[in-house]
């Protein structure tokens, strides 16, 4: 019996780890079973909650070419978390002749496994739906308190120990020079070429380009408005732009915006 193992994490809590101890498992299991592994697809940061995985796409697509017979995963959670996405995938594969094995879960071809693969299955979907609202709360939470709730930080702010946004001293004051320039009359070109020029670069360690310094003139956070969701707090943390700059700075981008747009037209009718 030829089979191909089936692995894959889907945070950032998981790494490689995560898919060495699944390969282990499963290969124990091919040894153990008297299967030959003829290749193996592999998923990184990939959840089961949706069929958008690259190699369990591709795995599907292969299964047409009738080179194995079985897929072989650590546990069922592995393949989907999602009944329908698992009813649906398990019935092509069916169509091709490949089989779903489970190398941790003990489930026979027996009445009794069918039912026990359809328990396995919904608490899998159970289980990330409740993490799912648990996080949410959890982010909720966290909100409501004006803490830093993960992703990337804000250019210009740090998160201090108890998770919440204070100035960082090397770069709001770029943020300041950043407003101050626009509102004087700089162009947001210029300024990118200004702050590539200093070598300023984000948080990711890219250089800025035109879209950064936009998206920098517009941010509300810099006010120390909190934003999460449909929860807005303001004066949250202390501000790094004053309000009535940043309000100029408004003005001037509806003003440039009204103007380009007016001489578009322009150029449209000549």
């Amino acid at each position: 019996m030829k089979a191909v193992i089936y692995a894959r994490f889907s945070s950032d809590k998981q790494n490689e780890q995560s898919i060495e101890g699944q390969m282990r498992e499963c290969n124990e299991y091919a040894e153990k079973e008297g299967i030959t592994i003829v290749n193996t697809y592999i998923d990184r940061a990939q959840s089961a909650k949706t069929d958008a995985r690259p190699a369990f796409q591709q795995m599907i697509e292969d299964s047409e070419k009738k080179l194995f017979d079985v897929i072989l995963v650590w546990k069922l959670d592995r393949f989907a978390r999602n009944r329908t996405d698992s009813a649906i995938y398990k019935a092509i594969l069916k169509k091709n002749k490949v089989k779903v094995i489970s190398a941790k879960e003990n489930i026979s071809d027996s009445p009794e496994g069918i039912i026990l693969e359809a328990l396995i299955e919904g608490m899998s979907e159970y289980y990330s739906a409740d993490l799912a609202v648990k996080v949410n709360r959890g982010m909720t939470e966290n909100a409501l308190k004006a803490k830093f709730n993960g992703g990337n930080y804000t250019f210009g702010y740090s998160i201090n120990e108890n998770q919440h946004f204070i100035p960082d001293p090397q770069t709001a004051p770029v943020v300041v020079d950043v407003f101050n320039k626009y509102a004087d009359g700089a162009t947001m070109r210029e300024i990118e070429n200004y702050l590539k020029s200093k070598n300023i670069r984000t948080t990711k360690g890219n250089l800025v380009n035109f879209n950064r310094v936009q998206h920098m003139l517009k941010n509300r956070r810099y006010l120390g408005e909190y934003k999460f969701k449909d929860i807005v707090i303001p004066n949250a943390f202390e501000p790094i732009v004053p309000q009535v700059l940043f309000d100029e700075v408004q003005r001037r981008i509806e003003s440039n915006k009204k103007s380009s747009a007016k001489h578009r037209l322009n150029n449209y009718i000549c």
